[in-house]
């Protein structure tokens, strides 16, 4: 089943994606962080009889448009940790986002003027389904985890180098394209989210290109490891990391401009695609 926030002359409905009868079906939700919140939600989604949207006609808001944390995973990848030249860390490495930064799967990503270093960076990203604290196993974890989307961790390279700490390059505002829909676990060959391709291509041109199976940390690992620090609730998003191929470490080092189309895909979800433009004053 695939899962969408969309925007409408109403305001934001929560959608199922019927893609072979080429429609969206409103659940009765604002969004889908509301939709998850019904203990029910994937009986309330599969059952739904709203209104019907045409799908090529979609304005697709992000999947989540207001959750409750957004947590990132930084050098996660084996080979992004390599083109880096980095060794693999032994505890995840986290750091967040907060909504403002959030744009939907064919909005514009924001230039700001003050970065002159904007890098790509496709991610898997768990969308959790129901409350999760201290995850004992991998049931439990598969348990909270509704299903998947595609995150683009957008990061602004040279605020984010300037300390230790990575938040003030990945959370600038509507500079993070979050969706297309959430695909849940049964639509994809493993519920955990492995084996499957992920890709960024800037211009027509492939930039990275690697699978979640090069994951350090892997779905089960961060959802236990994250809920033993936090609850997670339900429309919560982890973005699991980004692989090699990043503008930052090319050398020389290339970046973002006004006018470039992203598009940032992983096989079985969909994909992202973005056009980049200069913050106007």
């Amino acid at each position: 089943m695939r899962l969408a926030t969309i925007r409408t002359a109403a305001g934001l409905r929560a959608v199922r994606i019927d893609e072979a009868a080429g429609r969206a079906v409103e659940t009765g939700d604002a969004d889908v962080r509301a939709l998850l919140e019904h203990a029910d939600w994937a009986e309330r989604a599969a059952t739904a009889a709203g209104p019907v949207h045409d799908l090529a006609g979609l304005d697709l808001a992000p999947v989540v448009p207001s959750p409750e944390k957004i947590i990132c995973v930084g050098q996660n990848y084996r080979d992004h940790i390599l083109e880096m030249g980095n060794t693999p860390p032994t505890h995840p490495t986290l750091f967040a986002k907060y909504p403002p930064a959030l744009v939907g799967a064919r909005d514009d990503i924001v230039l700001p003027p003050e970065s002159q270093a904007v890098d790509w960076e496709v991610e898997l990203a768990i969308v959790i389904g129901e409350p999760v604290r201290r995850a004992a196993d991998e049931a439990a974890v598969l348990d909270a985890v509704a299903g998947y989307t595609v995150l683009n961790d957008v990061s602004m390279r040279d605020y984010q180098y300037r300390t230790k700490q990575f938040l003030q390059g990945k959370t600038w505002e509507r500079s993070t394209p979050v969706g297309p829909w959430l695909v849940t676990k049964d639509e994809l060959p493993s519920p955990d989210g492995s084996g499957l391709a992920v890709s960024t291509v800037l211009d027509g041109e492939t930039m990275q290109d690697s699978n979640t199976d090069q994951l350090v940390f892997g779905v089960v690992d961060l959802v236990r490891y994250i809920s033993t620090i936090v609850t997670l609730a339900p429309g919560d998003l982890i973005a699991t990391g980004t692989p090699g191929g990043v503008g930052h470490a090319r050398k020389p080092p290339r970046y973002l401009t006004d006018g470039t189309t992203v598009v940032t895909a992983i096989a079985g979800i969909g994909e992202l695609r973005n056009t980049c433009r200069a913050e106007q004053p």
